[in-house]
């Protein structure tokens, strides 16, 4: 369920009809503006509660302890960047999640912070790789875009230099083509059910983890069936089948079983044992614990309207291909 599984090459995708320049258009209409973000303390709270328990910003953006079950953050590191992505997920290049406290971006103007974030346009113009997940971000309520932000710029600073990544040669030309207009649209007035829930699982990623990939896109066919592949120091690590197949999936999941297993690796009372060589997860549950019952209920209600897929899936093996 994390955001950023936004990959597998090739990713030559599909929106190049909405492309545009990456120095010639805003989030919300293609034309540049100026936007300003929310100063009060329950929006920056909100934006504190979506960077940290649903968008999980905080997850890619911090180093993690992998030494340990489910990889929790490495002290000192809330923010700060530096974490890396390569051919263990199976990426076109090396990338390396930037920093995102104030240390970083205290130059940056929140119209070019919202920018990056929902549209995949950088400070200096150039296009990010999906791996950041902004065609998710783009379609959040804008409210929400801007409170995430606003709770960003009162992060403590951490002062980490990160290099730059490194795209494979052909993924250079065609993330020229990836940057697009955000397409907010607002949020679900009511706080529960199916549609709150596909808003937050989009928010989530979810189905980026979850869905396998075939030329840059994911399956339809198998949509939350799981089977991505990432490769640990331990093994073969393959995202689980969500959909609800009773025989294969969530399908014999109550929706108290489901919060539960989340709830189960809440910071509070979740001490993360030492795993050596043996299973180990990149999902960050120690994030989504954070989610209230109310949002994880919701998300169980869609994704219980999803289509069933039968799909056995091994979620960890020791073996490597």
């Amino acid at each position: 369920m994390n955001r950023f599984f936004v990959l597998l090459a090739p990713v030559f995708l599909a929106v190049a009809g909405s492309c545009v320049h990456p120095k010639a258009y805003s989030p919300a209409t293609g034309r540049i503006r100026t936007v300003s973000l929310p100063k009060t303390a329950a929006q920056i709270e909100r934006g504190r509660y979506l960077a940290n328990h649903v968008a999980v910003c905080m997850d890619c953006h911090s180093k993690r302890d992998y030494a340990r079950l489910a990889g929790p953050v490495v002290p000192g590191t809330f923010g700060g960047g530096g974490e890396e992505f390569g051919k263990n997920y199976g990426l076109p290049g090396t990338y390396y999640a930037k920093n995102i406290t104030p240390f970083a971006l205290k130059n940056w103007s929140d119209t070019e912070f919202l920018l990056a974030m929902t549209a995949g346009v950088s400070k200096d113009g150039k296009p990010l790789f999906p791996l950041m997940p902004y065609s998710n971000y783009g379609k959040m309520d804008e409210n929400d875009a801007k409170s995430i932000l606003a709770y960003l710029r009162t992060l403590e600073p951490v002062e980490n230099v990160v290099q730059k990544s490194k795209p494979a040669a052909p993924i250079k030309l065609a993330m020229k083509m990836m940057p697009h207009k955000a397409r907010f649209q607002a949020m679900p007035t009511e706080k529960s059910g199916v549609d709150y829930g596909r808003y937050l699982v989009t928010m989530a990623g979810c189905g980026d983890c979850h869905t396998r990939r075939g030329m840059g896109g994911l399956s339809k066919k198998a949509a939350f069936a799981g089977g991505t592949e990432i490769r640990l120091a331990g093994g073969l690590l393959k995202t689980a089948n969500i959909t609800p197949d009773a025989e294969t999936g969530i399908g014999s999941w109550t929706k108290a079983d489901f919060i539960r297993r989340f709830k189960t690796y809440d910071p509070a009372t979740f001490k993360a044992p030492e795993v050596g060589s043996g299973f180990n997860t990149v999902m960050p549950w120690q994030f989504y614990a954070g989610m209230t019952e109310q949002d994880l209920g919701a998300i169980y209600e869609y994704l219980k309207t999803v289509k069933p897929v039968r799909n056995k899936v091994e979620i960890f093996s020791t073996h490597r291909p």
